[in-house]
């Protein structure tokens, strides 16, 4: 009795998981499943990507601005040249930002961590970026601190440049990882797809052989008879075979294009483009137009940038007046016969001086094109109020 009333009370058995195993070649798996877990950073698509936004931004020179009363001037001492030209004493400006575009997209997951080392007179010596496989953010209440190896830094201590911030965590982007996972899995089985049948290409030719031959129940009988008959001395040679044993049928194997892979892998790449809010001419999908690369800069490139400069004026200048600016007239698409245009209006407004005209053509100065020219003639703006028509004519 004691058994039954035991039994009763004990509590049903939580169900057993069935795993169900499939058996397949090697081949076979291959296709199916492709070579395992692939990274963001190994994805070429996405490399590809990646590489537009750092190589861009890291070829903007990066301007201290002043604000003053007759508008913001660009201000050049030691510390403009330091993180312009030289923020690590290991990095050009350009290999640092590079560094920094590629952990936010890539590695740190819309996070990455630089800390700013002072000398003891208080100037900055080095910007050193820390490792994103070492970097942990802590939450504490409403803020959050940083823990690298033994090491608790506060969120003043450091340059924290984010991405997509977390709506749970503002302080902390997210990146592109979770969004970017079904594309690059997309790709990586179409790459693997595509391998295969290049790798084991399926024959053009069937050959229908009487099953009663002989020859035709082993391996090597199957072989000699290849050899006999469908073997030729010299390309292009007719072959000779029995007709009452023999029936040849020319078969068209599968391609890429009839399993769809190279749409879907058109269709992928765009999507991997969208998401990263890249132009799909980028990574080798459609035509290049102008019109769609200059809004790149413009939508894509300049906001990722801001960001940027906006955690450097924050954490790096105390002087509420100053602050950092990357210079983007360089990356547009630009005409020479534009520039000439543009350059050419300004000029004949005095809203430019030649030599600012040459700088934009990559010219070097001229000293005899430093003054301020106006009207149809180009006459000097200090010499406007000479003119005969408005001092009177010939009684002078």
């Amino acid at each position: 009795m004691s058994k039954k009333r035991d039994r009763a009370t004990r509590s049903r058995d939580a169900p057993q998981k069935r795993e169900t195993s499939w058996l397949c070649s090697a081949d076979a798996y291959k296709v199916l499943i492709g070579n395992g877990y692939t990274r963001l950073a190994d994805c070429p698509e996405v490399q590809m990507c990646v590489d537009v936004y750092a190589d861009l931004i890291s070829s903007m020179t990066l301007h201290l601005m002043q604000n003053t009363d007759r508008g913001d001037v660009r201000v050049k001492n030691a510390l403009s040249a330091k993180v312009d030209i030289e923020p690590n004493r290991y990095m050009t400006r350009k290999s640092f930002m590079a560094h920094i575009v590629r952990t936010l997209l890539l590695e740190g997951d819309g996070n990455q961590v630089t800390y700013p080392r002072f000398g003891p007179t208080g100037l900055l010596e080095n910007l050193e970026p820390l490792k994103p496989s070492a970097v942990v953010f802590m939450a504490q209440g409403d803020g959050y601190q940083i823990r690298y190896g033994d090491k608790i830094f506060q969120p003043d201590e450091v340059l924290h440049f984010t991405i997509r911030p977390d709506p749970e965590r503002p302080w902390m982007g997210t990146g592109y990882r979770a969004v970017l996972k079904d594309v690059v899995k997309g790709l990586k089985q179409a790459g693997a797809t595509k391998q295969a049948i290049l790798e084991s290409p399926a024959p053009s030719i069937i050959v229908k052989v009487d099953g009663l031959t002989d020859e035709f129940a082993s391996v090597e009988g199957r072989k000699k008879l290849a050899a006999q008959y469908l073997d030729s001395s010299e390309n292009g040679q007719p072959w000779f075979i029995p007709a009452e044993a023999f029936s040849v049928e020319q078969v068209k194997p599968l391609t890429l294009n009839d399993l769809a892979i190279a749409r879907n892998l058109e269709i992928d790449k765009r999507t991997a483009a969208a998401i990263l809010r890249v132009p799909a001419f980028l990574v080798g999908v459609g035509e290049y137009k102008k019109d769609e690369y200059n809004a790149f800069i413009n939508h894509s490139i300049m906001p990722m940038a801001q960001s940027i400069q906006q955690e450097l004026t924050r954490k790096l200048l105390y002087s509420p007046d100053l602050y950092w600016r990357f210079n983007p007239r360089s990356l547009y698409a630009y005409d020479i016969s534009e520039i000439v245009t543009a350059g050419s209006a300004m000029v004949d407004r005095m809203a430019m001086r030649r030599n600012e005209w040459r700088d934009w053509l990559g010219m070097g100065p001229d000293d005899e094109m430093d003054n301020l020219l106006a009207l149809e003639n180009y006459i000097p703006a200090e010499m406007l109020g000479k003119q005969k028509k408005l001092i009177g004519g010939d009684e002078q």
